[in-house]
């Protein structure tokens, strides 16, 4: 070491700091937690919003602290808004390709998000490609950054292990729209779609499952450290994919219904017209379809009492 920093004409002193852990902020944490749990709640929850509510827990804290929070753990407001997602000014943005498209079968569209994972002492982030036929988790991975490596490392064990989809669709966080990442779809031939600026919605059902990861699983277990999240989400994700019924599937299961093919079936809809207005009675969205972005499928017989 001493011989290197010689060379590179770099301090010890300055090589040797860079190592020391971090020093943890208890406080710190405990915000991180409370906005965690509160946005779990109230996505649609921005720092404003949020200040007042960390006032009514009685801590005095402005703004741009927690926005800086905020940021850091990748949450941001899902309403319209400048800046709800931050793509690298150099990436590629691709167009939103599902609205009203109606998934009928498994590998059709894919899907993937980040989500933060708060630990006792720290936190980490988790990302997940699901199947939107089947809500069936295809893989996942957890890192402590937030660079694009672990993104690509979980979409290569997904395409390993269950093919390739027709669509692929994200946001337009940075990771995503990286050469590394896209380069991948683009070598398997998928086609990219990326959520659309304000589109709270557009990739509504990895937001559902984070919801019920956290309620279900991170918050009732309170992971100390890396070793036992991973634990912890490995037995997780077993469960939510082979035993979870999920009443959206007809309380079937997200392997079955990705097996068989039977069962699934999702579709985001499209409820204002070009200026903002809501859509004609000719146009409206008819009941039927309302079920399928909830995940609720009529059967043959109430189809037609649900379309008329």
């Amino acid at each position: 070491m001493s011989q290197q920093c010689r060379l590179a004409g770099v301090s010890r002193a300055t090589v040797y700091a860079q190592r020391q852990p971090k020093v943890i902020d208890e406080v710190e944490l405990l915000l991180c937690r409370l906005i965690d749990e509160e946005y779990t709640r109230r996505p649609f929850f921005g720092s404003r919003k949020m200040v007042r509510f960390l006032l009514t827990q009685g801590h005095r804290i402005n703004r741009k602290r927690v926005q800086r929070m905020m940021r850091t753990m990748g949450l941001a407001g899902m309403a319209p808004g400048p800046h709800t997602s931050n793509p690298h000014p150099e990436h590629k943005v691709y167009p939103y390709l599902l609205r009203g498209v109606q998934i009928i079968r498994p590998n059709q569209v894919w899907s993937t998000d980040i989500t933060y994972i708060r630990l006792a002492h720290g936190f980490v982030y988790l990302v997940a490609v699901i199947d939107w036929y089947s809500r069936k988790v295809l893989g996942w991975r957890i890192s402590n950054s937030m660079d694009a490596s672990f993104c690509v490392d979980c979409l290569e064990e997904a395409l390993r292990a269950h093919g390739t989809p027709e669509i692929f669709n994200s946001d337009q966080g940075s990771q995503f729209t990286s050469d590394a990442f896209t380069g991948v779809l683009k070598r398997e031939g998928v086609t990219i779609s990326m959520d659309g600026r304000g589109r709270a919605f557009d990739n509504i059902f990895v937001e559902r499952f984070w919801r019920s990861l956290k309620h279900e699983d991170v918050y009732l277990n309170g992971y100390g450290h890396m070793g036992e999240l991973l634990l912890g989400l490995t037995a997780y994700m077993i469960f939510y994919n082979e035993e979870r019924p999920h009443q959206s599937l007809g309380y079937s299961t997200p392997n079955r219904v990705y097996r068989t093919g039977v069962g699934g079936g999702a579709m985001i809809l499209e409820k204002y017209g070009k200026k903002g207005e809501a859509s004609s009675p000719e146009n409206a969205t008819t009941e039927v379809q309302q079920k399928a972005v909830s995940g609720q499928r009529c059967t043959a017989a109430s189809q037609a009492e649900c379309t008329a």
